[in-house]
């Protein structure tokens, strides 16, 4: 991605302003875990807004549509992982991995391919799925509503958000400012639309809701107990981890299909994309051998940077043994790319590492306390 400007202090300010637009978009998703539904809006006002703050200060980025959708699929995928954490309704949950990998899928696919059509086909209705439910959760029981039910709050979205809002976006390639200016009854038809369904909610839906269960809070729900500690989902992961589980399989899947992505847009990528899946599962495999050691071994670091920077320097000496041992599929081994392989790679395993145990936890002593 370049930048532009008028003189020197255009170009620098320019600089500074897309660090700090990228750093955001990397920085800010981490807050989803603690706090879901304001930390994965920012994130979605911030997508909304970077490429409009690029312009204002001289460049548009050539790359942007590979960049946009990296970025996208790396905070939708700790989202994602939040849910394992946070959410109390296994069917919600269920939902939410097959609307992610759909979407995930379908990202890869527009990479490979740049048929701008698959986007419509596969939707991001996990977002707003995400977003429905954290907005449930502020005054009610989420653990209360059923599979149908989140089935057809992800249909509701997927028909009626996300299908006119893929086609707006990289179908008709339509930008909303532009249409305000150039119809002169699109702005008002918004507001109209608007209103009517804030009306709608007011006097139609908001009387036939039930009574809060508890005062709003933004704050993520406190672990069930026996995972409120890493130690103590260390001593779940040391009786029921195993290497090659679906849990593995599905880590696997979640950082190759990120890796291609963010492999269209980085520099040095020679690999084929076969190439870079296995590689990935090799790795990803080595990290959950590795953690389940760990746990078996009784060694826990509660501190998430502590652990994080220790799986960073466990990833880069892998990546370099992995160097020395194995021949180099024409000299792919970018140092810049290879460290942000091992950062992508050492937060997505730690961040499933420490919440897939607190979902199972919380669902098994749930079954435990079921009546039989």
């Amino acid at each position: 991605m370049g930048s532009g400007g008028k003189g020197t202090s255009m170009t620098t300010t320019a600089t500074l302003v897309f660090l700090a637009v990228v750093g955001a978009r990397f920085l800010v998703p981490l807050l989803i875990p603690r706090f879901p539904l304001p930390a994965i809006v920012a994130a979605l006002v911030l997508d909304a807004v970077d490429q409009t703050v690029f312009q204002s200060f001289g460049f548009d980025p050539p790359g942007y549509q590979g960049y946009d959708k990296a970025m996208d699929v790396y905070y939708l995928a700790i989202a994602y992982l939040s849910t394992m954490r946070n959410w109390s309704s296994r069917p919600a949950v269920l939902v939410a991995r097959f609307l992610y990998f759909y979407r995930l899928i379908g990202v890869v696919a527009f990479e490979l391919t740049e048929w701008r059509t698959l986007l419509l086909i596969f939707p991001n209705t996990f977002e707003y799925f995400f977003i429905a439910y954290e907005v449930y959760r502020l005054f009610w029981n989420p653990a209360r509503v059923t599979l149908r039910s989140w089935i057809a709050t992800a249909a509701v979205i997927w028909v009626f958000v996300k299908l006119p809002q893929e086609w707006w976006i990289h179908v008709a390639q339509l930008d909303f400012t532009d249409a305000v200016a150039d119809v002169p009854w699109f702005g008002p038809l918004v507001v109209v639309a608007l209103v009517g369904a804030a009306l709608t909610y007011w006097f139609a839906i908001r009387p036939r809701q039930p009574a809060p269960d508890w005062s709003w809070h933004v704050a993520a729900d406190p672990l069930p107990d026996g995972a409120r500690r890493v130690a103590d989902r260390n001593r779940w992961v040391a009786e029921h981890g195993r290497i090659w589980s679906p849990a593995t399989l599905e880590k696997v899947a979640l950082v190759g299909l990120i890796w291609v992505v963010y492999a269209q847009i980085l520099p040095s990528a020679t690999f084929t994309t076969t190439q870079r899946l296995l590689v990935t599962a090799a790795f990803v495999t080595a990290n959950t051998a590795i953690s389940l050691w760990s746990a078996r071994s009784s060694r826990s670091v509660e501190s998430a940077p502590l652990a994080f920077g220790g799986r960073v320097v466990m990833n880069l000496g892998l990546v370099l043994l992995a160097d020395r041992l194995l021949p180099r599929a024409g000299g792919d081994l970018d140092p810049g790319v290879a460290f942000f392989f091992v950062l992508l790679l050492s937060l997505i395993t730690l961040l499933d590492d420490r919440f897939r145990p607190v979902h199972e936890i919380r669902f098994q002593a749930a079954a435990a306390g079921a009546p039989r």
